[in-house]
């Protein structure tokens, strides 16, 4: 990994958009938040903390993804359900490289942060799920109206656990959707939940898949998520500690 480190995210458009999320303006909030100047001493005023490029997700939008290489040292996926109709898009076929080239990412031990929607995407691909380590249900996930929204740390044993305790004082809040009922893995490790109904609500999670280094945090609906200090310090220690780990 290079003294600044390089983020890819990667922007739903095609058949992995949809009309309620504005992924190029969340993708936008992102690159902001992770390329900001660092204050906290550790490096120079003024330098970013990570060197951020935001690409669409056409079929070739991996094909430079090297898991031995030196290209990136992190994928976020901020990508959504979009449509699988072959005729708008192209078939699975025509994708088929693009998640081939994900799952090796993914199982080389390279890091992914998957970002809201990235629960409710690449239905297409039989690896997906696996490495985020939950999903969206259909029929089953939901949430309530968005709004201002309180969301408390869990899974105190996890190391990133006592990160996010450090900058985020134990409470996220932003203007945001509460993601519920969400499909989660049990080998996974819940850090984060939201209460609907009397029930608390994974909603930033580890995988546990084997040999993957991934978490998903269901936050960020819209730009209106990243105006918060606790969800953009959420954001950037999730980053800080995937990439700790390459």
């Amino acid at each position: 990994m290079t003294s600044v480190p390089r983020v890819l995210v990667l922007v739903g458009r095609g058949r992995y958009e949809d009309p309620w999320h504005d992924m190029a303006a969340t993708s936008h909030r992102v690159a902001e938040v992770l390329s900001a100047p660092t204050i906290d001493g550790t490096d120079d005023l003024g330098a970013p903390a990570y060197q951020v490029s935001v690409r669409g997700a056409f079929p070739d939008a991996l094909d430079d993804l090297d898991p031995a290489g030196d290209g990136v040292d992190l994928v976020v996926v901020n990508t959504s359900s979009g449509r699988p109709d072959p005729g708008f898009d192209g078939d699975d076929s025509r994708w088929a490289g693009f998640h081939e080239r994900l799952r090796a990412w993914a199982d080389a031990g390279r890091p992914v942060l998957g970002l809201h929607q990235a629960a409710n995407t690449f239905a297409d691909s039989a690896h997906w799920e696996r490495i985020l380590g939950g999903r969206w249900v259909d029929g089953t996930s939901m949430h309530p109206d968005i709004g201002e929204a309180e969301f408390t740390l869990t899974g105190a044993g996890h190391d990133l656990a006592g990160v996010l305790r450090d900058v985020t004082s134990g409470t996220v809040t932003a203007f945001d959707e509460r993601y519920s009922y969400l499909r989660v893995a049990e080998s996974s490790t819940v850090l984060l939940t939201q209460q609907h109904d009397g029930i608390d609500h994974p909603v930033v999670w580890v995988s546990g898949a084997p040999g993957v280094r991934c978490v998903y945090d269901a936050l960020g609906h819209d730009a209106r998520s990243y105006d918060s200090p606790s969800r953009q310090a959420l954001l950037r220690a999730e980053v800080t500690w995937l990439l700790a780990g390459t």
